[in-house]
């Protein structure tokens, strides 16, 4: 029998991830070994989703992985971001992980991004859902029994009050024709609480909506 190869897999904490995640360990030709996650250090949350780090290391602790934060400063610019992401994975590269996977699903200079700079490693890119049909992997999102929270909205695609709703079907109906099912194009950002894979499920309550940015973010508060 094949032995495992080992993967690192960057993690948003999100839906896409989630579903990424599911796809690497239901395959029998990978371990993952760790979750990747950028947090912004001023706020203490991830980025971009601006969702609390407490709750991130609970996804972790419920899916059974080690955590590695890489920690960025607000608005960091791509230099900083590249120099300490490259610092994270040469960590791993180190424990003989070859392999990194991502939750993306069709941006092509994202991938070719990534692609590029793990090359210059000697790393390789994994893409679990890549290609997937958009409205087919939201369907699959909610039948897989995964359960998530839109964290973070942008206002120029949807209307704020999407900020903080649960995704069931309702959530995707409610969808305007131009917004992509699974936000690929960064119209909301997600938090999983639950699903396949996780011991048991985050508890956590909806805060106070801010506007930060230019995004609209719904504070989720440990629970």
């Amino acid at each position: 029998m094949k032995e495992k190869e080992d993967v690192l897999f960057c993690w948003s904490g999100g839906k896409d991830s989630a579903m990424a995640l599911h796809a690497l360990q239901s395959a029998d030709e990978f371990r993952v070994t760790s979750l990747l996650t950028t947090v912004t250090e001023q706020y203490d949350r991830i980025s971009m989703h601006g969702v609390r780090r407490a709750l991130l290391e609970r996804q972790a602790e419920s899916l059974g992985l080690p955590l590695h934060a890489v920690l960025i400063p607000p608005q960091c610019v791509n230099t900083i971001y590249e120099e300490r992401m490259r610092e994270a994975l040469t960590l791993h590269l180190a424990r003989n992980t070859r392999k990194v996977a991502f939750g993306d699903i069709f941006l092509e200079d994202l991938r070719v991004y990534r692609e590029r700079n793990l090359a210059g490693l000697g790393m390789d890119a994994l893409f679990p859902i890549w290609k997937r049909d958009t409205r087919k992997l939201a369907g699959h999102f909610l039948r897989m029994g995964f359960r998530a929270i839109t964290a973070c909205v942008d206002p120029r695609v949807l209307d704020a009050s999407f900020a903080g709703r649960l995704l069931d079907a309702s959530f995707f109906a409610d969808l305007p024709a131009g917004a992509d099912p699974c936000g690929e194009n960064g119209e909301f950002h997600t938090f999983v609480f639950d699903g396949p894979g996780f011991k048991t499920p985050i508890g956590f309550r909806v805060g106070e909506k801010v506007m930060r940015d230019g995004f609209c973010f719904c504070d989720l508060l440990p629970e």
